[in-house]
């Protein structure tokens, strides 16, 4: 399938699977290496993510990794304020991102700072009632492409949760729809690779799909490594991914994660 997302009024082409840089402005981040809180830290982030041919910048505020308290909300717009005015300086054309569980972040980062799409991870800490349709409802209202997570650890569930949050969406009159299975998130480390390995019948929504395994515990825990040994593992789950039919690469290492679509391209390998 060939995809495009409007992003304030710029179509961006799914054609070729793009490469999403992730740029945390938090201090706790899983993996170390993704911590950006400086001005300069920051600034340097995004000019890699772009030279490294990164096609989205998804900055996130708020660490979602397992055990973690999540921010206030205020804490989270403050982060996101400081960080989207720098990078929307030093780059104004980018393709921003914002991974955020918050509709009224989501509307700020919209209407204050242009952001072009929003990335929900799915309300994964905090159980607030009817915050999902909260969720749906915003962003149908801002016009953004929508990353929609799931949580459910088969891809039977997965499949039959997507469908009923799509048809949700669809009714509040949300266009565009992106599919991220959620590696990480409400799984154990076999289920992970059990949706995986069937990554392809997300297919038969017939909506783009994001994938972030980027130096995931699925993957150093299986290899019994930490987060900083676990590229050449994400590597290979991000070409196989490819394979099946991924659009977006959500990623930490830019380059890598490019490279990986260029062979898989080259070998005319997707489905």
């Amino acid at each position: 399938m060939e995809y495009t997302l409007n992003c304030n009024g710029h179509l961006l082409d799914l054609h070729t699977p793009l490469v999403m840089g992730i740029l945390n402005v938090t201090p706790d981040s899983f993996y170390a290496g993704s911590r950006t809180m400086s001005e300069q830290q920051i600034i340097e982030r995004t000019r890699q993510i772009l030279q490294e041919g990164g096609s989205i910048i998804d900055v996130g505020a708020c660490s979602t990794r397992p055990g973690s308290e999540p921010v206030s909300q205020e804490e989270e717009m403050e982060r996101l304020r400081f960080a989207l005015g720098l990078i929307r300086k030093e780059a104004p054309d980018a393709v921003v991102s914002v991974d955020t569980f918050r509709p009224d972040v989501a509307r700020m980062v919209v209407e204050e700072y242009g952001a072009d799409i929003i990335n929900d991870v799915g309300n994964c800490q905090l159980s607030i009632v009817n915050s999902q349709s909260t969720m749906f409802r915003m962003v149908s209202r801002l016009h953004v492409p929508y990353i929609l997570m799931s949580q459910e650890a088969t891809m039977r569930d997965m499949l039959l949760r997507f469908a009923r949050d799509v048809d949700e969406l669809r009714s509040y009159g949300q266009k565009d729809i992106i599919l991220d299975p959620g590696f990480g998130f409400g799984k154990t480390l076999e289920q992970n690779y059990a949706v995986a390995s069937q990554l392809e019948q997300l297919q038969i929504l017939q909506l783009p799909i994001l994938v972030g395994f980027s130096r995931k515990s699925m993957i150093y825990r299986l290899l019994d490594t930490q987060p900083e040994q676990a590229l050449n593992g994400t590597s290979v789950l991000n070409t196989v991914s490819l394979t099946k039919g991924a659009s977006i690469l959500r990623v930490h290492d830019v380059r890598e994660a490019v490279e990986c679509v260029r062979i898989v391209e080259s070998l005319e390998l997707r489905v």
